[in-house]
Formats: structure tokens, C-alpha cells, sequence
């Protein structure tokens, strides 16, 4: 596998040159100051790629080139849209840019309760507590229905919590769910606007599609653009759901093996590939991640090796990239066995000391993503050796 680094262009504190140093060799980033639909120009990919090639780095993965929300809920404007995206994945390809990451998540991409959950050793990391996701659900956004979701007992615990949490705790909920975790990735809010307001605005263009439809508007989206990807070298990998089940009454589909393996099938093209996340998968118990990684090695262009810890009352964190339900040294294993030089990068890493002082994006630390690296770098290795080992027999 090749070492990538998710870098946020060049406004991102953490310098190009910083990544060569600690032994970073692919870029993995993105044209972040344009809105989804956009078209990305020859001219505008081909001044990033100047710029991380200049720094002695090679442009390894477009993450992501997005998926307007207007595709994903097939408004009227999706025909037009869809023609946009296949100009960038043209200019992308014509670039030398030939693994692209998305996503077909609606409304929403990562939800955490908790940028910053103090561990024992004083650093801290990403959390979702599933009651206080749960109480702005019900009580913050007033999600019509919302109720319905939740057991007796955790209705209980939200009428708890709303005698508990002060109102500076209810708007750190909102700044977190909606703003933060969301506003870097292509979903900034406009200036001005409620998020709440606007949030449930966008979860209406929702209400009528289930998971057949949204597996519905998928395919067709796939039938128009695996096409092109084929014809410009491109394998087009989408990122599984993070948390991968519903949130918010929204239909989840690329969250469990089974889906996977619709996905694959329903545009049976090598271009119809895979962002391997192990984090994202790794957040249900019942999914075996390494299991996984075997059974659609041939379709992973992608991945993404971090990991969660699963903790009582649906309830989880990230994990140690040692540990946690991962199991990223299985996976490394199969990997560099099954798969011929394919990107990774490791992701949403702890904050640790020093990591305060440069400014990052939500599970983007540099110092915390560093050790990550480290720790994955040494399983590498440990695997390659026994993968060396096997074949001199």
C-alpha cells in the first residue's frame, strides 16, 4: 500500500513539506473551495497537481470529488448535474488523477456527539454518545417521528437529559452534529442562516425515499458515470456510511457486506470500486471487517485504516489504531496480499500534545494523524516481512 495523507489545499497549516518529512509519498485531497455540481476545470486540478508535485509528492486520490445532494434525492436538476460530474472525472483523468473517493451518504456524511472526549492518558478523540445523538434528534431538530426510533427506556434517558444539559451544552450539540463535523467537506453553511433551520430543510427532500429509492437513485447515478470513469482509467470508489446505519430517518445503503456486494453488482464494471474504511465499518458489531476486505480485495481502490472501539448502549469512539473492532492488522494482512499498490491513509486521530497550536479540521490533527501513521507503518512492515518470508519457502 502507499502512504497518503488527506491534505485540505494549500490554506491547510499543515504544510506539504511537513507531510515528506514524516514519510508521506501520495496526497489525497480535494478542490475544497468548490460547491458540489461544480465542474472542476483541466486548468484548476492541474495547478493542485503543480503544487503537490512541486513539493516532491505525487496527487494519489480525489477525495471527494462530491455528489450534489440533488442527484442523491433526484431532483429535476440531476440529469445536468450528473453531466457536470462526468467533465470533472474527464479532467481528472486527463490529469493522471485515476482514483476518485465519494460518497452517496444523504444530508449528512460523519456524525459524532463529541469532537473532544478526554481518554485517561489526557489526550482526546472523536465519540458518539447514541442518547445525546438521540436527544437532538428528538428535542434540538424535532425530527417529525423521531420518537419512534428509540426504545422506551431511551426516551426516558432523553427527558433526563433535557433537565441536565445547559444551554451551552445543547448549542455545542448543534456546532458538532451539523456545523463542524460537516462544514469542511464541501457543507458550509450559509453566513447568517440557523443550522438547525437549514439542516431540516434539507433532511425534507428526503422524506419519500426509503432504501429502495436511494439504492435507486445510486444506481442510475452509477449507470451514467462508471461509463466515463472506465473510458479515462478511473476506478471510482465510494466510502462506506459513517455511522454505517440510519441516522436522522434518513435511509442508509452502503453500510453492511450485503451492500457492498449490491453495489459491485449493480454496475459489474472494475471502475465501480471500493473506499475501504475500516473505521466506518468496523462502528456495528456484526460487521467482520477483515472478512470483508477479503471477499471485495479486487474492488478496494481505496483505503481508509482506522478504527472504533464499541462501547455499552450503542455508544462508540475512536480506537487505538492497534486495537478496536478494525482489526487493521488482519486487514493490512489481506491487503498487501490480495491488492497491488493501492492508496492509504490513516484518519481521525487522536489530539495529541502540540496538536492544540496548529489549527485542523475534526479528526484531522497532525501530530495525533502522525503517531496513527506510525503505528500502521510498523504493522506494514511486520506484514510485508511475512509476506516475504512465505515466498522465499
Amino acid at each position: 500500500m502507499i502512504k497518503t495523507w488527506r491534505w485540505f489545499g494549500k490554506k491547510d497549516p499543515i504544510t506539504l513539506e511537513m507531510l515528506r518529512q514524516i514519510g508521506v509519498e501520495g496526497i489525497v485531497t480535494a478542490l475544497y473551495d468548490l460547491p458540489p455540481g461544480e465542474v472542476w476545470s483541466l486548468e484548476a486540478i492541474e495547478d493542485m497537481k503543480q503544487t503537490i508535485e512541486g513539493a516532491g509528492l505525487v496527487w494519489s486520490v480525489a477525495e471527494s470529488l462530491p455528489v450534489a445532494e440533488e442527484i442523491k434525492y433526484a431532483a429535476p436538476t440531476r440529469d445536468k448535474l450528473i453531466q457536470n460530474y462526468n467533465t470533472s472525472l474527464m479532467n481528472l483523468g486527463r490529469a493522471g488523477i485515476k482514483t476518485i473517493c465519494y460518497n452517496f451518504m444523504p444530508a449528512i456524511d460523519w456524525v459524532r456527539t463529541d469532537l473532544n472526549r478526554q481518554l485517561p492518558d489526557g489526550t482526546t478523540t472523536l465519540y458518539f454518545d447514541r442518547m445525546r445523538y438521540a436527544y437532538f434528534d428528538c428535542r434540538i431538530l424535532q425530527r417529525e417521528g423521531a420518537e419512534a426510533d428509540y426504545s422506551v427506556e431511551e426516551l426516558r434517558k432523553i427527558e433526563l437529559l433535557d433537565q441536565t444539559l445547559t444551554k451551552d451544552e445543547k448549542e455545542e450539540l448543534i456546532d458538532t452534529i451539523i456545523v463542524k463535523t460537516q462544514g469542511f467537506i464541501h457543507r458550509k453553511m450559509k453566513e447568517g442562516a440557523d443550522p438547525v433551520t437549514e439542516f431540516k430543510k434539507l433532511l425534507q427532500h428526503y422524506k419519500d425515499i426509503d432504501r429502495d429509492g436511494l439504492r435507486e437513485n445510486l444506481t442510475y447515478f452509477l449507470n451514467r458515470v462508471i461509463p466515463v470513469a472506465e473510458a479515462h482509467g478511473i476506478m471510482l470508489c465510494i466510502h462506506p456510511d459513517d455511522p454505517p446505519f440510519p441516522v436522522f430517518g434518513l435511509p442508509r445503503i452502503v453500510s453492511r457486506e450485503e451492500d457492498l456486494e449490491w453495489i459491485i453488482g449493480a454496475v459489474n464494471n472494475h471502475s465501480n470500486g471500493i473506499t475501504f474504511c475500516a473505521g466506518s465499518l468496523s462502528a456495528i458489531a456484526e460487521n467482520d471487517v477483515p472478512r470483508m476486505a477479503k471477499r471485495f480485495a479486487k474492488r478496494i481502490g481505496f483505503a481508509h485504516l482506522r478504527s472504533t472501539a464499541l462501547l455499552p448502549e450503542g455508544n462508540f469512539m475512536e480506537a487505538s489504531h492497534l486495537d478496536g473492532n478494525g482489526r487493521l492488522i488482519e486487514v493490512i494482512r489481506i491487503l498487501e496480499e490480495c491488492v497491488s499498490d493501492i492508496p492509504m491513509r490513516v484518519d481521525h486521530g487522536r489530539v495529541l500534545p502540540g496538536d492544540s497550536e496548529i489549527t485542523h479540521n475534526p479528526g484531522y490533527t497532525f501530530y495525533g494523524r502522525m503517531f496513527a501513521l506510525a503505528q500502521v507503518e510498523g504493522m506494514m512492515a511486520v506484514v510485508r516481512n511475512e509476506i516475504n518470508e512465505k515466498r522465499s519457502r
